[in-house]
């Protein structure tokens, strides 16, 4: 019996969630906006008909939105987890094997069976998908998640939003047409070295020499080369946790007192360090930034600070001391900051750390206190329990800009959708 991976991707997924609760946007122009209206980073087909670029900053494009009546929307994070969530819970009762990949994507491995047509049960999981919580989805699957990845591109140019490729003469006609770079685990720098050596799209990959490949960039693209040839390198249980997370937002108004400030660093640190657990690691050190805004015209100032842990770690009270004496020692007065953030460096697993020589590190104490915290967030609600607290007069100045905000339809009561 062997094994099909299929990757479930949401749809221009945060436009998809406005859509859920207003079905006038449906085949409307619709865009979603970063944190502090900034710039546009979801957009329904409509809109890429208008040529409004992903990452594009929403004041150069206003003459078009207004022109088509684009409607704009705020970033509503609250809104696209718990819409995320139903997602995930859903796939999960279809198929007991997922891997949430991010917030809008899914990968599920799936037993091939010669007396089964997987394409009409994966068709099936669309239209549940899609029943149960207004969200479509385009599916692509493959011998592999990295042909999956690649299927999946292609099902969300398809009619039935499904993509199989499954024979070789489809992966050589699909892989010929891909990029180097564009191929799921090539970054740009790797993309550019292989076409120093000849190689500019997946099928050349593919057909290189696998060892040659290792030599010149290492076992990751090795391992990317065999997943093109159909032979699984990256299964659901052995996917690397990120070696570094960062948390970092601009103001929704210029800071320019160190109190505020902290309040920041203090939300940031505790936000970090709850991925960091959430993926079973531990930092072995963190850097503090502080910037003000380089497009105004006024004094500048940038920096940062770097502080390593003896013994590395994940504790929230820990992570938020070192990150507040950073902020002591960067914030220098007389300037308006525009923005902050912190990252969690060299993320180890939590099982694997070296002892100091000269220190007994005993982290039971702390895993616990941190998985009480962190059960009682999850259950009842992000920050019921938490280590800082803001201010109330400085909250309103220093929340994200959000002009086009839609209402918190499935996790606020006051403002659950109304039927009249």
């Amino acid at each position: 019996m062997s094994k099909v991976f299929a990757l479930i991707d949401c749809n221009n997924f945060y436009v998809s969630c406005e859509r859920v609760f207003d079905p006038s946007l449906i085949d409307k122009p619709v865009v979603v906006l970063s944190n502090n209206d900034g710039c546009i980073i979801s957009r329904s087909n409509e809109a890429k008909l208008l040529n409004i670029p992903m990452g594009a900053p929403l004041h150069l494009y206003r003459n078009i939105i207004d022109a088509n009546r684009v409607k704009v929307y705020s970033s509503n994070y609250p809104l696209y987890g718990d819409m995320s969530n139903r997602v995930m819970t859903s796939l999960m009762t279809l198929n007991s094997e997922l891997e949430i990949y991010s917030i809008d994507e899914a990968f599920l491995k799936i037993n091939k069976q010669d007396n089964r047509n997987i394409e009409c049960d994966i068709s099936k999981i669309r239209k549940n998908i899609l029943m149960w919580t207004g969200i479509p989805v385009s599916i692509g699957l493959g011998p592999t998640k990295t042909l999956a990845k690649i299927a999946n591109s292609m099902a969300k140019k398809s009619e039935n939003g499904i993509f199989n490729l499954d024979t070789e003469d489809k992966q050589n006609k699909i892989l010929r047409n891909i990029n180097v770079e564009d191929i799921w685990g090539i970054s740009r720098r790797w993309g550019s070295k292989l076409r120093m050596i000849g190689i500019g799209n997946a099928l050349d990959l593919r057909d290189a020499s696998a060892n040659k490949i290792r030599q010149y960039l290492g076992v990751v693209v090795q391992r990317i080369v065999y997943e093109l040839r159909g032979i699984s390198c990256l299964d659901l249980d052995k996917i690397l946790p990120k070696k570094n997370i960062m948390c970092s937002r601009s103001f929704g108004n210029p800071v320019n007192n160190k109190a505020t400030i902290k309040d920041f660093i203090t939300e940031y640190a505790i936000r970090a360090t709850e991925k960091v657990r959430q993926q079973n690691t531990r930092a072995q050190g963190i850097y503090i930034f502080l910037q003000t805004n380089r497009f105004r015209k006024e004094k500048q100032y940038s920096s940062g600070i770097m502080f390593g842990l003896n013994s590395p770690s994940c504790d929230t009270s820990i992570i938020i001391k070192l990150a507040l004496r950073a902020v002591d020692q960067i914030y220098q007065s007389g300037y308006s900051y525009h923005k902050a953030g912190i990252m969690m460096l060299d993320l180890i697993p939590s099982e694997i750390h070296q002892q100091d020589l000269f220190q007994n590190t005993n982290y039971s104490l702390s895993d616990q206190r941190m998985g009480v915290i962190d059960f009682l967030n999850n259950k009842y609600g992000s920050g019921i329990i938490t280590h800082g607290k803001i201010r109330q007069k400085d909250k309103s100045r220093w929340k994200s800009k959000s002009f086009y905000l839609s209402p918190r339809y499935t996790t606020q009561w006051d403002e659950l959708p109304q039927v009249s």
